[in-house]
């Protein structure tokens, strides 16, 4: 299977939801917010966009943003996106979204510990969690078992596929979208796995199990 999705945060402004589903859209990721601090480092479109775009029946994911530059530190990230996220429920899964300059300078095994310290955070939670980066980082900085034990989804965009990430869930393909809906670019994703019936079937991300 394949689905188109798109990913905001606030930057995009005000998004009317209904317009991009009626474009075909079926999925949206929303930043929940960066770093350590649930406040005042939230988002301050997240609990707007995450109403709206339940309100027009897309599939709601999530990412938050890190500037962690240890596994502690993003262990602390994870517990500011789950007090964040609240009692909120996901039919797409939760992704740490590392990417910062600073943290290509680090280690691969500080990487791999970081995405380890934040996803199994969120799972021990109930949460399905995944990681997000571009291309190259996942050679240069993630370990090979990373996208063996979490879901993930890689940027490589201008329609490129991803060459260096050799097993991925999601596909951001561009960072220049048009989307009925959305003032301006929109990043777009298709998805190739079917999550929300994963997700229902194992009562994770807020649901009770079938």
């Amino acid at each position: 299977m394949e689905m188109k999705a798109i990913d905001v945060s606030h930057h995009n402004g005000i998004v009317e939801f209904e317009k991009v589903k009626a474009a075909g859209i079926v999925g949206v990721f929303i930043r929940t917010g960066y770093g350590k601090f649930a406040q005042p480092q939230i988002d301050k479109k997240f609990s707007d966009n995450y109403s709206k775009a339940k309100a027009a029946g897309l599939n709601v994911g999530a990412y938050h943003y890190s500037y962690a530059h240890t596994p502690a530190e993003a262990e602390k990230e994870a517990e500011a996106m789950i007090k964040i996220i609240g009692n909120r429920k996901f039919e797409l899964p939760l992704f740490y979204d590392i990417e910062e300059k600073s943290q290509a300078q680090l280690s691969k095994k500080t990487c791999s510990d970081m995405v380890r310290a934040f996803c199994n955070k969120l799972e021990s939670a109930g949460y399905w969690a995944g990681v997000y980066s571009y291309d190259a980082f996942f050679g240069t900085n993630l370990e090979e078992g990373i996208v063996q034990r979490y879901s993930t989804w890689v940027a490589r965009v201008e329609n490129v596929k991803p060459k260096i990430c050799k097993r991925y869930d999601i596909w951001q393909y561009s960072w220049k979208g048009k989307v009925d809906g959305v003032s301006g670019d929109v990043d777009m994703n298709v998805i190739y796995k079917d999550f929300p019936t994963a997700i229902l079937r194992r009562g994770l991300n807020g649901y009770s199990q079938e």
